[in-house]
């Protein structure tokens, strides 16, 4: 007896033959959990996640004043001189970890979003979270002013607002179309790009370019007190990831499908609705509303990966490496002042959409 709960608890993992040679399925004896892990999969993750290190590092060094590569590590640490260790610490680097953890949580939720609509085009810029989010900061700072806290709490509560506007009337007993779901979010973007625009109108010479900066997704005077919505939204929903993945997986075989594997349909989707919302509501108060990276990260991540499921951690490894990039692009562009991320998320963005409609048959979506 002794002898075989002793072996139980040394083996605790097991890997098993899996019949696709790329995947390999592990089996936990302890909780008794079973999962199927492919192993291009994790190659990708771990590349991205390389990947993402160095950018973050070249980031932090690169700028009006150079910091060595060999100085970064000990001054995030405080091991530095004084004043590398400021440049450092409170200047560049919150805004490196602020462009990680939103293109984090763009990717992610845009998989989800896309997933779950069954459509390839659907993004919160594109379902009018981000257009929510926006127009309750530009809200905050022409009528309050830009307090950062104020601003970010308004940005999450505007996305969240706009989010489930979007569902409540795209909603049918009979479930959603993927496209009814997108003609909606549209409308409603438009509808609230339109009062932002006039909100503009009616603001202060500096409140107007106040709410301008952040609307164009600038990550420039980021501070640590700008992470924490996107911080504590990451820190909850991401745990139930593998889950989520799961109920993805249920959701793509369709409705009836689903039900028979004795999912409750509905009640999924709109958890995983909700979880994307807050995710994109969440890094738009955190980074402001950056164009393009929740609606090609997932389609980059898939194709990686090699998969036909969502993909959430290739989704959002890939967010999280193409808003590093477009900051690192915005930082060695010759100018008196850094390009915002939202302008070259927008303009590489763009030509890829194009590219992507010519390329891709979305009747089927």
């Amino acid at each position: 007896m002794k002898t075989s709960e002793a072996a139980r608890g040394r083996v605790a993992v097991q890997r098993l033959r899996s019949l696709d040679p790329n995947q390999v399925a592990i089996r936990l004896s302890a909780p008794r959990v079973s999962a199927r892990v492919s192993l291009r999969a994790a190659k990708v993750v771990c590349v991205l996640a390389i990947l993402i290190v160095v950018t973050v590092a070249v980031n932090v060094s690169v700028g009006q004043y150079t910091v060595p590569l060999v100085k970064v590590l000990p001054a995030m640490f405080g091991l530095s001189d004084r004043t590398t260790n400021f440049i450092v610490q409170t200047l560049r680097l919150p805004e490196s970890l602020d462009a990680v953890l939103s293109g984090l949580a763009f990717g992610v939720s845009g998989a989800i979003f896309q997933s779950v609509t069954g459509n390839p085009l659907a993004s919160p810029d594109v379902l009018g979270v981000e257009s929510g989010a926006a127009i309750a900061a530009v809200l905050i700072i022409v009528t309050v002013g830009s307090t950062a806290r104020n601003v970010d709490v308004a940005a999450l509560v505007g996305g969240l607002v706009a989010a489930s506007a979007v569902y409540l009337l795209a909603y049918r007993r009979t479930g959603k179309s993927g496209y009814r779901l997108i003609l909606i979010g549209i409308s409603i973007a438009s509808a609230l790009t339109g009062i932002t625009s006039y909100l503009l109108t009616r603001a202060t010479l500096s409140t107007a370019q106040a709410a301008i900066v952040w609307l164009s997704g600038s990550l420039a005077n980021r501070g640590w007190t700008d992470l924490y919505p996107v911080e504590v939204a990451l820190l909850v929903i991401l745990p139930f990831a593998p889950l989520m993945s799961r109920q993805l997986g249920a959701l793509q075989l369709g409705d009836d499908t689903a039900h028979g594997l004795g999912v409750h349909v509905e009640a999924n989707r709109r958890i995983l609705l909700l979880g994307a919302a807050v995710l994109a509501a969440a890094a738009t108060a955190s980074a402001g509303p950056v164009l393009f990276v929740a609606l090609v990260a997932p389609q980059l991540g898939r194709r990686l990966a090699r998969t036909t499921s969502a993909a959430l951690m290739s989704a959002g490894l890939v967010g999280a490496a193409l808003m590093c990039s477009a900051e690192l692009v915005g930082r060695v562009v010759p100018g008196s002042t850094d390009v915002p991320v939202g302008v070259i998320t927008g303009i590489l963005g763009a030509p890829y959409l194009l590219w992507f409609l010519a390329r891709s048959d979305t009747s089927k979506a």
